[in-house]
C-alpha cells in the first residue's frame, strides 16, 4: 500500500538522483529519518555539507527554496524554512558585534562569520507546518511606541520579542540625499511593511556618500554587517523610515536618527524572519503607558506634542 511515508522515500531518492550540487555550495539530500512524525507526517532533511558564511548565506539559501519550492506541491519560502528552522535565526543573531564583544571576540568583518557547519540540516516544513506558520504571519504585526523606544512583535495579543530603538531626531536638517530640509522625526501611523533589502547601500543621507565600514561604540573600526532592511509603508506613503540595524547600540533609547528605526543587529534579524512582506505595523505616540501590574507611567515628549 502507498503511504504519505513511502512517497517521501520515493521523492528522496529522486532528490538523490537529480541534486547535482557543487561543491562549495550546500548539498542537498533526504535522510531517511524523519525530523517529525505522526501517523501521517513526515518531514524531510536537507543536510548541509560545507561551511556557510553570512555572505553566501542569502545565495544558498535562494537555491534551497528554488529547489524544494519546484518539488513539493505546496508553496516554500526562505521565511517558512527558517521559521520551521528557529536554532538559524539564533545562529544570525548571535553575530551581533556586541554579542561576540561580550564573549571576548572582536570580529571586525561580519561577513565571514559562519552560519552552517558540515553536518546540520534543515528541516524541510511539510504542508501542515507550512500551513500553522502562514497562520502565525497573518496573526503577527509590529508595534512601535516612539517615545518609549520599543518595538514590540506581537501575535495577537501576545508580545513575542520586545527590542530597545532609536527614532528620529525632533529637528528639521538639509540631507544631501534627498536634496531638501527634511523633518526627522519617526512618522506614526499604520501601514505594513512593503520590502525587505537584502544587500543594502550605506549612504550617509547627509551628504550622499556610500560608505563601507563603521565605528563601533568602543571604538573599533568593522565592515558593515550584511543584514535584511525593513521597509514600512505608513498610511499609504513610503518615507524612506527604514527598520534597520544600527551598529552603535549605544544610541538605542533615544531620538538620534534621521528618520529610521535603528535597532540592535540581532533584533533585525529576528524582525526579518517575523516580518514578511504584507506584515502589518503599527507605529504610535503614546504618552502614558500601563505596565502588567497595571501602573501607569508618563513617558518623556520627545517631539513635544
Amino acid at each position: 500500500m502507498i503511504t504519505r511515508g513511502n512517497i517521501w522515500i520515493l521523492l528522496a531518492t529522486a532528490l538523490l538522483l537529480l541534486a547535482g550540487y557543487n561543491k562549495g555550495k550546500a548539498v542537498i539530500s533526504f535522510n531517511a529519518s524523519v525530523a517529525e512524525t505522526s501517523a501521517n507526517r513526515v518531514q524531510p532533511l536537507h543536510l548541509l555539507e560545507d561551511t556557510v558564511k553570512v555572505k553566501d548565506y542569502f545565495e544558498v539559501m535562494d537555491d534551497i527554496v528554488h529547489r524544494y519550492d519546484s518539488l513539493l506541491s505546496y508553496p516554500v519560502s526562505e521565511h517558512l524554512i527558517i521559521r520551521n528552522n528557529p536554532w538559524v535565526i539564533d545562529s544570525l543573531a548571535a553575530t551581533d558585534y556586541y554579542h561576540l564583544k561580550e564573549r571576548g571576540i572582536t570580529n571586525l568583518d561580519p561577513k565571514e562569520l559562519p552560519i552552517f557547519r558540515p553536518g546540520q540540516h534543515l528541516v524541510i516544513p511539510d504542508s501542515a507546518a507550512a500551513d500553522s506558520l502562514n497562520r502565525l504571519f497573518k496573526q503577527t504585526y509590529l508595534d512601535l511606541n516612539i517615545p518609549e523606544f520599543k518595538l514590540r512583535v506581537r501575535q495577537g495579543e501576545r508580545t513575542v520579542y520586545e527590542f530597545p530603538v532609536r527614532v528620529g531626531r525632533d529637528e528639521r536638517k538639509y540631507l544631501a540625499m534627498a536634496g531638501r530640509v527634511m523633518d526627522l522625526r519617526t512618522r506614526s501611523g499604520e501601514g505594513t511593511i512593503v520590502r525587505h533589502i537584502k544587500n543594502p547601500v550605506f549612504i550617509n543621507p547627509v551628504n550622499n556618500h556610500v560608505y563601507h565600514v563603521t565605528r563601533r561604540d568602543d571604538g573599533t573600526v568593522t565592515r558593515l554587517p550584511n543584514i535584511p532592511w525593513l521597509e514600512p509603508e505608513i498610511n499609504g506613503v513610503r518615507y524612506g523610515q527604514l527598520i534597520h540595524p544600527t551598529t552603535n547600540i549605544e544610541t538605542l533609547g533615544k531620538a538620534y536618527s534621521n528618520g529610521c528605526i535603528g535597532t540592535s543587529e540581532a533584533a533585525a534579524w529576528y524582525l526579518y524572519y517575523y516580518a514578511p512582506p504584507g506584515t502589518r505595523i503599527v507605529i504610535r505616540y503614546d504618552l502614558e503607558i500601563v505596565d502588567e501590574n497595571g501602573r501607569t507611567t508618563r513617558l518623556q515628549n520627545v517631539y513635544s506634542r
